[in-house]
């Protein structure tokens, strides 16, 4: 049982009220008992009283305390872990940014431990609640909110990938997307585009349509979220669902935004399928820049991001946050979009 003094005892914290991570001194220290018995007791080692076992564990759980991967002998002593969790390996625009990681980790002599969430965020919770014993620093896609991330953490250094500067206290590594739309949406109302539809993503980052809708606006044309429409999935099938819904609800339609390439191949494939030819009946324009959009035909006018150097960045980040300095904020930690121009517009 707890006594009143122990229920107590503070959370550790660094100066300033941000919470720190504990360590086996501070678990010992509200247990009562020596760091040996707490390292058996987590470990579940050596004799030890039930009793005892059940106090320390219970300690533990309200320190949020989370073993050494050292402790644990995981890994040689000055080995740098760091997690990568990522959304759907699937998608090609993911292994180009986990290769980015890889590359700058590599150089620095890190291990990389990559977890795919699946779009899922039970898997992305646990992903931290494992990455946090096993890794110094965890980088990746997560859609919790920070306070979410922060019960899940136990204090592991993060970095969050393409959230925007103001939507996190966690280091971040960001896409400006505002940029890159406006270029995309300005190109196809320069080729005489007024119709302009977007087939926005199921689970993507909200700026892309934000920012869709506030150029089309400052554009004076005729669209409104009537004319977004959300595709079941980030996949070219996803983008002939969501065109076929685009074409029945505003046919009139005469160029298409898509949140990504694949969608954007999906939507060229069923506006063919309904006897639209692209460019000449309906103009479509991709987001992220992947290969694949050189290979379809006509080949997809697009917004390129440079996945490696997005990766690169984060692992920057990573170094920067474990040698104690503020990290990358503001355009430092941006990836432009580039429009690259081909035959789909």
């Amino acid at each position: 049982m707890w006594t009143d003094d122990q229920r107590a005892e503070p959370e550790p914290d660094r100066p300033g009220g941000e919470r720190r991570r504990a360590t086996i001194h501070d678990v010992a220290r509200l247990a009562g008992v020596s760091r040996q018995t707490v390292s058996r007791a987590v470990n579940d080692k050596g004799e030890i009283a039930p009793g005892t076992r059940e106090r320390v564990l219970q300690a533990a759980r309200l320190l949020d305390y989370r073993p050494s991967r050292f402790a644990r002998g995981l890994v040689q002593k000055g080995a740098v872990t760091a997690g990568l969790v990522i959304p759907d390996l699937r998608n090609p625009f993911f292994p180009e940014v986990a290769a980015g990681v890889l590359e700058a980790a590599e150089q620095r002599g890190w291990q990389v431990v990559v977890w795919d969430s699946r779009m899922d965020e039970t898997r992305e919770r646990q992903a931290l609640d494992v990455l946090s014993h096993q890794a110094d620093a965890v980088v990746g896609y997560f859609r919790d909110p920070d306070e979410v991330l922060a019960r899940h953490l136990g204090g592991v250094p993060l970095v969050l990938l393409e959230r925007g500067p103001h939507q996190t206290r966690f280091a971040a590594v960001g896409t400006d997307a505002a940029t890159g739309v406006e270029q995309g949406v300005r190109h196809l109302h320069r080729a005489g585009h007024r119709r302009i539809g977007m087939l926005d993503g199921a689970h993507g980052p909200e700026p892309r349509r934000r920012a869709f809708l506030e150029q089309a606006r400052r554009l004076g044309l005729p669209v409104d979220e009537g004319w977004v429409v959300t595709c079941p999935e980030h996949s070219v099938a996803g983008g002939e669902a969501g065109m076929e819904r685009l074409l029945r609800d505003r046919p009139e339609v005469t160029a298409v935004f898509g949140f990504n390439d694949l969608i954007a191949v999906g939507a060229m494939r069923t506006a063919r399928r309904h006897g639209r030819s692209v460019p000449r009946d309906l103009a479509v324009l991709g987001f992220d820049g992947l290969s694949l959009g050189e290979l379809v035909e006509p080949a997809l006018t697009t917004l390129h991001i440079d996945k490696r150097r997005l990766g690169r960045l984060a692992v920057e980040q990573v170094a920067r946050l474990r040698a104690g300095e503020e990290p990358l904020r503001g355009p430092d930690a941006w990836v432009t979009p580039e429009l690259l121009v081909r035959a789909s517009t």
